[in-house]
């Protein structure tokens, strides 16, 4: 859809800062629904603009074989039409009330959006209240959108040689959990979706009791409860039943998939199975997530991180290189370093560099200037996106789908001033060894690359 590629980069860059204050969620207003719809208010009155969000807990981590990437598909069905309005009507009348709208699927969640005047705030949630149980799917609009997905993962995957490596990467890591389906499907998959399949996908899983209103904005948070009340509470709650548990095993061993594409330089990704504040299974692993955290900003955070520092411009062996770390997956999670080896340098030898800089970490403890920088560089990204009512909203939403609870931002900062070098050394012996890494590499076929190269991971796969 229009949009969420914006859309998604901005959630990528909240999750990876994942740097959120008290002050910031002080007016937060929590309520719930009779039907056991969630719906959460904050206010900022600097504008007389609303976003209005709807959360669906159901993404691609749901998802059995045979149907991967069928949340995806609904997504697209969403803007085809209810009982009462036609095909495409939605998104023409959020048009005429000078708003913006989409959606955007990922690992863990579905969500829709409207970006309005506050004085079209129930005009929106009207009309999202009504795709909540009112879509009619047909046969003729359901086989012309699975043309467009399928044309869509053509062009995101089949055609990016650096899309399919990160597809067969997620793969090789994850061996018996879901997380290893692409948040699209596989091709298969998409091609032998039915009618039925997306029928049954969205009356079991797109009722208020599995879904969280998010709205902020210019409102008062009593109206919006009122509205709730009135649009989204005349729908019956429905018997959700959460997929039967699909832990990943114990990795006991290092794996390694190459791959040929047309691709002018070769690219690396290299990846270790980590906890996250939803999986710590104690209080001593949760600080470990925030100390995995304040590694991926020391490594990759900015220009002057370790990365950056040490091999773009010192070494140069490298003509990129980051890294990845989301905190809050819902299943299992994966800590990725990524690096486009510079030309006339080889995969291995920037395979050998990320190693060095982790060996580092391992060896000595860095030092407390070098945190309080980091930390200090952290905060003031939270404090710039903090002037998005959008990226307000989608912190929220995306916390709450995964099981985690509002205050989980209130004590961000302060978890992450707990982190001490110790602890930053302590979780790179623990996590980072040639035994338990997966490692992915891209080399060029000799065909002419029919787009750039491209380092960028996408994050929670969202489409």
């Amino acid at each position: 859809m229009k949009g969420v590629q914006r859309l998604g980069q901005q959630l990528v860059l909240l999750v990876a800062f994942g740097i959120m204050s008290g002050s910031a969620l002080a007016s937060i207003s929590e309520y719930q629904l009779d039907n056991g719809m969630h719906v959460v208010v904050k206010e900022d009155h600097r504008a007389p603009v609303v976003v209005h969000q709807v959360w669906y807990k159901v993404g691609s981590n749901y998802e059995p074989n045979g149907i991967t990437g069928i949340s995806h598909m609904l997504e697209h069905m969403m803007f085809k039409g209810t009982k009462t309005l036609q095909p495409g009507e939605f998104s023409k009348r959020v048009a005429q009330l000078g708003g913006e709208e989409n959606a955007f699927t990922s690992t863990d969640y579905t969500a829709y959006y409207q970006v309005v005047g506050k004085q079209h705030l129930e005009e929106v949630m009207r009309l999202e209240s009504d795709r909540m149980r009112n879509i009619v799917i047909t046969d003729e609009e359901f086989k012309k959108e699975r043309d467009v997905v399928t044309e869509e993962r053509r062009w995101r995957v089949e055609d990016k040689p650096a899309g399919k490596l990160y597809e067969q990467f997620k793969a090789a890591a994850f061996v018996s959990s879901p997380a290893r389906q692409p948040t699209i499907g596989w091709m298969q998959d998409i091609r032998h979706y039915t009618v039925e399949d997306a029928r049954r996908w969205y009356r079991k899983w797109y009722a208020p009791n599995n879904a969280t209103l998010v709205v902020v904005g210019d409102v008062d948070p009593e109206s919006v409860y009122q509205l709730a009340k009135k649009y989204y509470g005349a729908y019956e709650p429905e018997e959700i039943t959460a997929p039967k548990p699909q832990r990943e095993f114990k990795q006991e061993g290092e794996r390694r998939i190459t791959l040929q594409g047309a691709t002018k330089l070769p690219q690396l990704l290299i990846g270790f199975h980590v906890p996250t504040l939803v999986t710590a299974k104690s209080d001593e692993e949760k600080a470990e997530v925030y100390a995995l955290s304040v590694l991926s900003d020391i490594l990759a955070g900015d220009d002057s991180a370790r990365f950056s520092k040490n091999l773009v411009r010192g070494s140069k062996v490298v003509a990129s290189a980051g890294s990845s770390f989301d905190a809050t997956d819902r299943l299992q999670a994966l800590f990725i370093l990524h690096a486009t080896p510079n030309e006339g340098k080889t995969p291995q030898e920037a395979e050998q560099a990320l190693w060095a800089e982790i060996q580092k970490l391992q060896q000595q403890p860095i030092s407390q200037d070098e945190l309080d920088r980091v930390l200090a560089q952290s905060e003031a990204q939270y404090i710039y996106h903090q002037d998005s009512i959008q990226s307000q909203a989608i912190i929220l939403g995306s916390l709450l789908s995964v099981g985690l609870p509002a205050d989980t931002l209130d004590n961000w900062v302060e978890n992450l001033r707990r982190v001490t070098p110790q602890m930053i050394q302590a979780v790179t012996r623990k996590y980072f060894s040639p035994e338990q890494q997966t490692v992915a590499v891209l080399v060029p076929n000799g065909e002419e690359a029919s787009s750039p190269t491209n380092g960028a991971l996408p994050g929670k796969g969202v489409h």
